[in-house]
């Protein structure tokens, strides 16, 4: 799995992780359904976007979701996915991208793809998914050749690229590629009147794509020798730095002229969770809550606490207040053999690694998923908070 907007759960809150599942899933069965099982490795957390977007400006049909079957990813539960057009320009431009990635690799000489017989393999693959995804795009009116020609486009731009040639530069065929498809989710929605504000954001987006993807790659690719916008432009980190807090800023501003029947998880996750992209790249402190709004910390004990402190009266467990649930009894302990089989049936069902969380198979306590990881430093406190609302860091509107 890969992308550069990777949500962390805790700050989505249980609805909008809900729905942001539904649409990950669906991207993937979209994948599916439209080119195979092999293709869903091609999944990424930045492709759904474009299927988020589409669903945001639609108004909501009887279809908009459908229960699928039981997935290891899932930790085997049913659960419900986004599908419809949505679903499938988000696998169209998937297809592509992750075409043009291994093509790029296959030139670079990368790891296996180093190698003749491996190389051809990749090639064919891409092959396929190019195909794939012009079949996908053409059945939705969208050409994905602009995709295709802006990946063309790159090679040559970074053959001539050197010392003082603009950054900006660099980054335009990402921009443009990405500026296409955000602005035609506007036309599946049927709003015209979208598509310049949501081709800026996408436009903005495709740059922090790119140089995020450059900072977090610049010390290996250094190291090997390999080639980085940022070494062959003479770019410093601090530039780099600048460029992507006025991108993140554009995009903001780019949401504010786009109309959305419900873009709450849009805004969660181009005007938020974009920052954060911003901070973990750079290896800065992100919004988690716990290092803004420091008077109000001081005062209350507690930002989430209600007006009046603490222990305002109507707070759970406080005077004046609701009495709390007791607290669930522990259960008890399976044997070895129970426990053997439990251990060998989360481990094929992959709950191990990629649930949530998921129960011990002998201690029966509550574990986190081994891919389960959490960027924020607010535990579960922030679980459907709107940050800029908490700690006053996101200078949009909410």
């Amino acid at each position: 799995m890969f992308g550069i907007v990777r949500p962390c759960t805790h700050r989505l809150g249980e609805g909008l992780k809900t729905e942001w599942m539904a649409h990950l899933c669906g991207l993937c069965l979209a994948l599916r359904g439209d080119h195979g099982q092999f293709s869903r490795i091609v999944t990424n957390y930045d492709g759904l976007i474009v299927s988020v977007l589409t669903e945001a400006q639609s108004v909501r049909s009887t279809d908009w979701r459908r229960t699928a079957g039981p997935c290891p990813l899932r930790a085997m539960r049913t659960a419900p996915v986004a599908q419809g057009e949505g679903a499938r320009l988000a696998a169209a431009v998937s297809l592509v991208l992750a075409s043009a990635k291994v093509r790029d690799h296959v030139a670079d000489r990368d790891g296996l793809l180093g190698r003749r017989p491996v190389a051809l393999a990749a090639r064919r693959v891409a092959r396929g998914w190019d195909r794939a995804g012009a079949r996908i795009g053409g059945s939705l009116g969208f050409d994905t050749a602009v995709l295709v020609d802006a990946v063309d486009r790159q090679t040559g731009i970074e053959a001539v690229a050197g010392i003082g040639t603009p950054l900006l530069f660099v980054t335009e065929p990402t921009e443009t590629a990405t500026a296409a498809a955000f602005a035609h989710t506007a036309v599946l929605a049927g709003r015209p009147s979208n598509a310049a504000p949501l081709a800026e954001a996408g436009r903005l987006f495709g740059r922090l794509a790119h140089l995020l993807d450059a900072v977090e790659d610049k010390a290996a690719d250094d190291a090997s020798g390999a080639w980085n916008p940022l070494t062959a432009t003479g770019t410093s980190l601090a530039e780099a730095r600048r460029l992507c807090d006025d991108a993140v800023h554009g995009v903001r501003l780019a949401l504010r002229e786009a109309e959305f029947v419900d873009g709450k998880l849009v805004h969660v996750l181009l005007a938020h969770e974009l920052q954060q992209s911003v901070h973990r790249a750079f290896g800065t402190n992100a919004c988690g809550h716990a290092g803004h709004g420091t008077a109000s910390v001081e005062a209350n004990g507690n930002p989430y606490a209600p007006p009046g402190g603490p222990y305002a009266p109507g707070t759970p467990g406080q005077p004046g207040g609701p009495t709390p649930p007791p607290p669930e009894p522990p259960r008890n302990p399976r044997g070895l053999l129970a426990g053997c089989m439990v251990a060998i049936g989360l481990f094929c069902t992959c709950q191990v690694c990629c649930a949530n969380e998921y129960e011990g198979p002998w201690s029966r306590q509550k574990r986190d998923g081994w891919c389960d990881n959490c960027d924020c430093d607010c535990g579960n406190c922030c679980d459907g908070c709107d940050c800029c609302e908490c700690c006053g860091c996101c200078d949009c509107s909410c």
